[in-house]
């Protein structure tokens, strides 16, 4: 999620009208989001874990789960 795409989001929430790009409250904000991003991240990666009965299905699945954690990590 880009800086741009937070503020935006900010804005629609009410949180404020256009937060300073430097300014604290805008910290807090990127913070959370990044915050959310990653608790989601994660979410989808326990589905893809869990995903399927067989061998092939469940390895598919756990790849799947550490593409999407490596999102994280760019």
């Amino acid at each position: 999620m880009t800086q741009d795409e937070i503020i935006e989001m900010v804005v629609q929430i009410g949180g404020c009208d256009r937060p300073e790009y430097d300014s604290p409250a805008l910290k807090i904000f990127e913070t959370f989001a990044r915050l959310i991003e990653q608790h989601e991240r994660e979410a989808c990666a326990n589905v893809c874990e869990d995903y399927g009965r067989s061998e092939e299905m469940q390895a598919i699945g756990n790849d799947f789960a550490e593409q999407i954690r490596a999102r994280g990590q760019a």
